[in-house]
């Protein structure tokens, strides 16, 4: 069975840089430009309707400046032809976490891009950004009234079915914390940069594999 719902932590964009003796950010740029738009398509390919990406954490803050700066310029630069290339594909494109500390000029682009492909069909892509599973339980705590779930970040996309972590850490990291409670968990070693279509399909087929019982 395929999963409904694909998580991706995307761990290793440094290493990568580093064993191809390349500044930090080279690795973030792969990733940004050559990889997330082919793991889409193939997804959707596959039939996989929703597919999440962390992109950026709440503790990615205290990375040095430089790389910060770099990362944050990576997304400005990226987002209007990837959003471009989703509109055309079909693609609707969420974000999540807490964009009160981006800048302001990005996050107009993040809403507009948002506000374009929002009657798209063909396959909901979510970019965690800012995101922290703690910190998205603690504000949708503070929004609390009748229903939990409807003030999480991910309200409206069901929970993941399935969730990889590239780079051979095996830990979550406080990704998804409360959607994450049944799903199941991939580690492979290769790094995010080295994430090819041929390798999700591997994921999917690991997943195939296994039986879920939901704690019965």
């Amino acid at each position: 069975m395929i999963p409904k719902h694909v998580a991706i932590i995307m761990d290793g964009n440094r290493r990568w840089a580093k064993e191809h003796n390349l500044p930090i950010l080279e690795g973030h740029r792969r990733v940004a430009n050559h990889v997330l738009e082919k793991l889409v398509e193939h997804a959707a390919k596959r039939g996989v309707p929703y597919i999440t990406f962390w992109a950026f954490s709440t503790e990615n803050w205290g990375r040095a400046q430089t790389e910060v700066k770099g990362i944050m310029g990576i997304l400005a630069a990226s987002l209007k032809p990837f959003g471009k290339k989703m509109m055309e594909k079909g693609v609707r494109l969420l974000v999540i976490g807490d964009l009160s500390r981006i800048d302001e000029k990005l996050q107009k682009g993040i809403g507009e891009v948002v506000e374009k492909t929002k009657h798209n069909t063909r396959i909901t892509v979510t970019i965690a950004l800012n995101y922290g599973g703690r910190d998205e339980i603690r504000r949708a705590v503070r929004k609390f009234g009748t229903g939990f779930e409807k003030y999480l970040d991910t309200k409206g996309t069901p929970d993941p079915d399935l969730i990889i972590r590239t780079g051979g850490e095996q830990r979550l990291s406080g990704f998804l914390l409360w959607q994450s409670e049944y799903s199941e968990l991939y580690f492979p070693e290769f790094l995010m940069p080295d994430f090819t279509p041929g390798r999700l399909d591997e994921a999917i087929e690991e997943f195939e594999k296994r039986k879920r019982r939901f704690g019965r």
